[in-house]
């Protein structure tokens, strides 16, 4: 757009008519002549006082007044001309009283000179007023016309003096006339040619004057058009990047603390499908131009940093201000109330997810490390329900540099077998056997230290490391007890993220392949939560896992806030109620709810499991209440894959990938 509207505005520059043209040359001398026309009225009084030494030599008897002729005259041309210099006066005056200068300076010497009684010196030394016509039409810078008037006056007034003090000589008038008339005729030619140059030099200084300015104005409409983001007219990744380094220097060097805060549209990919890409590129223009004007108070910066994301940088002194300003952009964008109905949080407006972080004196600070803990935030922000800011906070485990140290150990982990699986047993109510295990995968540090699967499994899926981990854990469970036949069914829980990575259900169908493990055997676990976006991705991935004969159950229902689409849409072989539930049926209230629960889901027609199942008394309210399956510490707890074995088997360690607990 930027380079259009430049490309269009050089298009229309057009060709001035020869008036405005003659204008503009007149200004332009106006700007560029007074000086060097001052200097050269002073340098010709210099020179017309000098040839006073003439005077005496050819005219000694008129000398004393040709001489002071020549100072008084020229004094008071000094003083008019410096008048009208420091008053500005425009570059035509000071031409003309330089003219007259030269005409007057001549008849100041000519009047009394031919008062002399040396006539034959006289004679020649008329020769003299050659001078004053070469500096009327070369030595000054007069316009033509200027100039041909002054020397021909000066021409005038030697032929009236040639014809009334020289009558009688013949041979006088014919070499000293021709003299003259040619120094007139060659010096007012090369004048005219002068000045025609002059107007051509003028000509090619302004076209060049233009083609640079084009020029400069093109660099910089593509120097715009490299720093600005297209669609919102924000800075784009370029611009907020030098902007960002500029920051990062003012920090190093003076101290001057800044916060970089992230924002990301939430569920931006569902709000394109539904509404389509042009709704959605209006989308961005709106939260863009209100996030713009949101942060003009802070003389903040902004900028679009991906497709949805944008990023400010803000000059403050405290954490707690950069804090107040990501929670004041989060609530402008949810004050504009732009409508996004095809959300499945309970929310229909279009809302962000806000990420700060704020710079802080530590070991090894680098450029890339605030904007590191401002994405670590911002991933926080999206997984403590969205629509919410976090601020980067070092001793929070989740965003901490602990969570990096964990990042790199998840690269290894599979490699140095620091994961492994436990299974706790999940019981069949009716007749009190095992009916499954659910796969619980640990990480150890290397120097033995167990990570909680609550650090180290969001790590994974903001990392991407979920994704191995996942291949590892199904391989894992196959090889440990579904291939031998020691169990019937083993649960596994997967991610959001490897719902929605194309080929994920390729990738298990090719380890059940390998393993010879019918998909029947083997259960995934979908967790019911903000991540899990209803679109076509995960819709379709969940339809060629059950193609291939796997079980899906619902983990965690009634914690999120989709539940009830997804059990609409997807026929759950179990849907799994969470502990709290049933932690809550302590009380009549709470007993009540989960007694509804269990009834909407048991209207769907899907087996019920609840988890948490700790004692006798709970175990007893689930025989009461009819459910299917049941999980807990009452039941079993966390064992490794020899705890289940019926018959002594060998491991087959896998060589690959991943999954959480």
């Amino acid at each position: 757009m930027l380079a259009q509207l430049a490309e269009i505005n050089l298009q229309q520059q057009r060709e001035l008519p020869a008036e405005e043209l003659r204008t503009l040359y007149r200004q332009d001398r106006d700007a560029r002549r007074a000086r060097p026309t001052r200097q050269g009225i002073w340098a010709s009084f210099l020179v017309y006082m000098l040839f006073s030494t003439t005077d005496i030599l050819l005219v000694p008897d008129v000398a004393a007044y040709t001489v002071t002729a020549r100072f008084i005259f020229g004094v008071v041309m000094l003083a008019t001309f410096e008048g009208l210099f420091r008053r500005q006066a425009s570059s035509d005056w000071l031409d003309r009283i330089c003219a007259a200068a030269v005409f007057l300076g001549y008849m100041s010497w000519l009047v009394p000179s031919i008062m002399t009684t040396h006539t034959e010196s006289m004679s020649y030394y008329m020769v003299f007023g050659a001078i004053f016509m070469m500096g009327a039409n070369l030595f000054f810078s007069f316009q033509f016309s200027l100039s041909l008037i002054t020397s021909g006056l000066v021409l005038a007034a030697f032929f009236i003096t040639m014809m009334i003090f020289y009558p009688n000589g013949t041979s006088y008038h014919v070499a000293f006339g021709t003299f003259y008339l040619t120094c007139f005729i060659f010096t007012s030619y090369v004048n005219w040619n002068l000045n025609k140059e002059r107007y051509n030099v003028f000509l090619n200084a302004l076209e060049a004057r233009n083609q640079h300015r084009e020029a400069t104005e093109r660099g910089k409409a593509l120097e715009r058009l490299s720093r600005t983001d297209p669609l919102t007219g924000l800075d784009n990744r370029r611009a907020v990047d030098e902007k960002l380094r500029e920051y990062w220097s003012d920090w190093q060097r003076y101290g001057r603390s800044f916060g970089a805060i992230l924002i990301d549209v939430d569920f931006f990919k569902r709000f394109n499908d539904c509404y389509g890409h042009q709704e959605g590129d209006r989308c961005l223009v709106l939260v863009a131009n209100t996030l713009r004007a949101r942060i003009k108070q802070y003389d903040a910066s902004i900028g679009r940093y991906g497709g949805e994301e944008f990023i400010v940088l803000a000059r403050m002194d405290r954490c707690e201000d950069v804090a107040e300003l990501a929670e004041a952009i989060r609530r402008t964008v949810e004050e504009m109330a732009l409508m996004h109905g095809q959300r499945r949080d309970g929310i229909s407006i279009v809302t962000v997810s806000v990420g700060a972080a704020f710079t802080r004196t530590q070991a090894g600070a680098k450029l890339e490390k605030i904007i590191n803990e401002a994405d670590r935030a911002l991933y926080l922000a999206k997984a403590s329900g969205r629509n919410c800011a976090k601020l980067f906070d070092p001793n929070d485990p989740q965003s901490s540099d602990e969570s990096e140290n964990i990042a790199a150990l998840l690269k290894i982990a599979v490699a140095q077998d620091l994961v492994s699986l436990v299974y706790q047993p999940i019981q069949s109510v009716a007749s009190g056997r095992v009916e499954a295990l659910e796969a619980l995968m640990r990480l150890t540090m290397l120097d033995g230290t167990s990570v909680p699967p609550s650090l180290f499994i969001p790590v994974a899926e903001r990392t991407g490391a979920i994704m191995e981990l996942g291949r590892w854990a199904l391989r894992t469970v196959c090889h440990e007890l579904l291939a031998d036949n020691h169990v019937q069914v083993v649960s596994v829980n997967v991610s959001p993220i490897q719902l929605k990575a194309p080929g994920f259900a390729t990738s298990v169908a090719a380890i059940l392949s390998e393993t010879g493990v019918a998909g029947s055997r083997l259960a995934l676990e979908i967790t019911e939560g903000l991540e899990m976006e209803m679109h076509s991705d995960i819709l379709r991935c969940i339809n060629d896992l059950k193609l291939l004969g796997i079980r899906v159950w619902l983990d965690d229902f009634g914690t999120g806030f989709a539940g009830l689409s997804w059990l609409r849409m997807i026929d759950f072989d179990t849907v799994k109620i969470d502990r709290s539930f049933l932690h809550d049926a302590g009380t009549d209230r709470g007993k009540v709810m989960l007694k509804d629960i269990i009834g909407l889901v048991r209207n769907r027609g899907h087996k019920i499991l609840v988890e948490g199942v700790e004692s006798e008394k709970q175990m007893a309210l689930m025989r009461e209440f009819g459910i299917d399956l049941v999980q807990g510490y009452h039941v079993g707890r966390p064992a490794p894959a020899s705890s289940f074995r019926t018959t002594p088997a060998t491991p087959k360690r896998p060589v690959l990938v991943r999954k959480s607990a």
